[in-house]
């Protein structure tokens, strides 16, 4: 029976949506299977590591529990060596427990795991895991250099600025003349790096414009300035597969964003959708969204084609989930951000298409194995005399 590492939580702004992700849609599917052995790896927002079976109960974070438990419980360590074993200290004196570890399922979202650090640690395990890289997810979580890298592969984006907070902060005044020269209101003012919509204002005047900038440069040091797309349906798109082979879409799908046009965490998470009601069926687990898409077929096609133009030139791998914005008057799509590691892995999505939460990890597995396989065939060191020369 394989052993999974199922990692989350983390420092990020998006730690309570990373529990959720791990426990209902990567543990509690793996379990049902009963070909796996979970096994939980819980990081605390102080950035502790822990280890225990009772990680995997959803009750323990809702009761509040669970800070208690971090107090007291051991850390986990980490041993590199031919893959990733757990090491834990045990209640009896000099008694360690040891796991190795097939298989890591990251459910990180956000700061310090989706973002490429969590990959950067088991690529020097050498040990599988699944969903993008190291690269393609630190360029997914840049909202300025996905779009960038975009726009080298002919994809059409908003016409956007953006800035560091250093530069922000010696030539503000410049800042907002340029943007307000360049682009025309209503514009989105984003933190650069940051998932579940948070941070994100819509700006009609000036002074919003500056508001909306303090509160970005509160979560990143990087602000990304847009236009707001006219005549707007926003849609997005997940998808599975590795670089090498071929892919799978989801179902095109059209979430129903509030008035002010910002789909924020709140409407994701909290109110479901801009009623607070739940939609029926044929919408998103939320009851936010409409699946599929109610748009042209023409529309739907250019949305598939932006979406794996994107997945593909960022070097996406595993799964990943690309938000489009389409001006349905003009009929162009706009590619918006990508996110390395949808929330609950979009699970309501691939149900409407058929793919159950089970069959979607099992993929997922399959496909974190094949990647490591292939770049165990790469030759990652060499030979020299160099050495010998002093």
């Amino acid at each position: 029976m394989k052993k999974i590492a199922v990692i989350f939580g983390s420092r990020s702004a998006e730690h309570d949506i990373s529990i959720i992700t791990a426990i209902s849609a990567v543990i509690k599917p793996l379990e049902a299977t009963g070909n796996y052995k979970v096994e939980p790896i819980y990081i605390d927002k102080s950035g502790r590591w822990f280890w225990d079976e009772k990680l995997k109960d959803i009750s323990l974070y809702q009761s509040g529990e669970i800070n208690d438990f971090c107090d007291k419980a051991p850390q986990v360590q980490l041993q590199f060596g031919e893959g990733l074993t757990l090491v834990k200290s045990s209640q009896f004196a000099g008694r360690k427990k040891y796991q190795k570890i097939d298989i890591v399922f990251p459910a990180t979202h956000g700061t310090y795991g989706e973002d490429g650090s969590l990959m950067g640690l088991l690529e020097m395990a050498n040990v599988p895991y699944v969903g993008c890289g190291l690269e393609a997810s630190a360029i997914a979580m840049d909202k300025v250099t996905s779009k960038l890298l975009a726009e080298a592969h002919k994809v059409l984006t908003p016409t956007m600025q953006f800035f560091t907070a250093r530069e922000y902060a010696q030539h503000h005044d410049t800042w907002l003349k340029e943007i307000q020269k360049k682009l025309s209101y209503p514009l989105f003012v984003k933190p650069s790096s940051l998932g579940s919509s948070i941070g994100i204002s819509r700006v009609e005047n000036e002074r919003e414009l500056i508001n909306a900038i303090e509160v970005a440069l509160r979560y990143d040091d990087k602000v990304l300035v847009e236009e707001a797309v006219q005549n707007l349906v926003e849609v997005t798109l997940p998808i599975v597969g590795n670089a090498d082979e071929s892919l799978t879409l989801g179902s095109v799908e059209q979430p129903l964003s509030k008035e002010d046009g910002v789909f924020d965490f709140d409407t994701k998470y909290l109110n479901q959708g801009k009623s607070g009601k739940k939609m029926g069926a044929k919408t998103g687990a939320q009851g936010y969204s409409k699946i599929p898409a109610v748009l042209p077929e023409k529309l739907i096609a250019s949305a598939q084609e932006v979406g794996v133009t994107v997945y593909r030139a960022l070097g996406c791998e595993g799964i990943a989930r690309i938000d489009m914005l389409v001006d349905t008057k003009a009929g162009i799509v706009y590619f918006n951000e990508i996110n390395p590691l949808p929330g609950s892995l979009y699970r309501h999505n691939w149900a409407a298409s058929g793919i159950s939460s089970i069959e979607l990890v099992e993929k997922l597995l399959q496909l974190a194995e094949s990647r490591w396989r292939r770049k165990q065939s790469l030759t990652t060191t060499f030979d020299t005399n160099f050495l010998k020369q002093f």
